[in-house]
């Protein structure tokens, strides 16, 4: 492979990801993790898996971050995960400082990357990421949108009974509660889903996917989704590795976009082997916009605690 990337965070969603980039052939993978053994030992396993599955991906398992030099993308899910009753926001204190001690020492490796953060709370990791980073701000990317809007793809193909691809929808704002899905803009086939189903069952398919994550952290007990946030995380590594330039919905720091500023936050982009190369601004009634604010003041909210820690 001529691309590298590394995924610090040998977990669920660490370890899911580096299977689906290998899987994919999009780049050789480095696995690191600080509990001595884990990312060596799922490394070695995937790389038995590799002659069944039929790539040529290498991968790497480390506890250290030397292996990770010159990587074009660093995906980051280190950090601690939810457990049932907790918030994302919970998390906040002591994610901050893992994510800025990971950063730090990717940033001394691969000072010319990418980084595509998936650690929770999602928003406010960005902001600790692109400071201790010090990269531009089409190169810190947070994983949110894309999670969100497939669990909203999702409830539309059950609900409706057709085929997953041929859905497609948008979800802005923060990676929480205060999230803003918008069926206008959510298609079957492209039909608006607006034409195909009732407005209460539109509304019930709104509440749910914004409670996405606290329905899986509910019914896992032990544990928080991870195969679809890998996906989400290799979608947006793909587009950039491919220089796909996909338009995918992803927390990107706003400098006046739809009225907001110096702030992470879930909207439409186009992602390339630069990383954002363009923020796409679509127009939204009253109602969504009022919405996207409401959700931009909650993320401002995280983001002023983090100058408290």
């Amino acid at each position: 492979m001529d691309k590298k990337v590394t995924v610090i965070g040998a977990g669920n969603v660490g370890a899911t990801a580096a299977q689906r980039l290998c899987e994919k052939e999009l780049a050789d993978v480095v696995l690191i993790d600080i509990i001595e053994g884990v990312p060596q030992g799922k490394a070695l396993d995937l790389t038995q898996a590799a002659s069944i599955e039929k790539h040529d991906a290498k991968l790497t398992g480390a506890n250290g971050y030397e292996a990770s030099k010159d990587s074009d993308i660093v995906i980051i899910t280190a950090g601690l995960p939810r457990k049932p009753g907790m918030s994302r926001d919970d998390l906040i204190s002591t994610n901050a400082k893992i994510v800025k001690t990971v950063v730090e020492n990717v940033v001394k490796y691969s000072p010319n990357s990418i980084l595509i953060i998936v650690s929770n709370p999602l928003d406010a990791m960005c902001h600790v990421a692109f400071e201790a980073s010090g990269f531009p701000k089409n190169r810190v990317i947070g994983m949110a949108g894309v999670l969100d809007s497939a669990r909203f793809r999702a409830f539309i193909a059950m609900e409706l009974n057709v085929s997953v691809e041929n859905t497609h929808a948008f979800v802005l704002g923060g990676h929480g509660d205060t999230m803003v899905p918008l069926p206008r803009y959510s298609t079957v086939a492209g039909i608006p889903i607006t034409e195909l189903m009732s407005k209460k069952t539109i509304d019930a398919m709104v509440k749910r996917t914004a409670n996405g994550g606290a329905e899986i952290v509910g019914l896992l007990k032990t544990g928080s989704a991870y195969y679809a946030p890998a996906s989400a995380a290799v979608e947006m590594a793909e587009s950039i590795l491919k220089d796909k330039k996909k338009i995918l919905p992803c927390a990107a720091y706003l400098k006046g976009e739809y009225g907001i500023n110096d702030l992470f936050i879930g909207v439409p982009v186009k992602l390339g082997s630069n990383g954002i190369e363009e923020v796409i601004e679509i127009k939204l009634t009253d109602d969504e916009n009022k919405a996207l604010m409401k959700s931009a003041a909650a993320v401002n909210e995280l983001k002023s605690f983090l100058k408290t820690l």
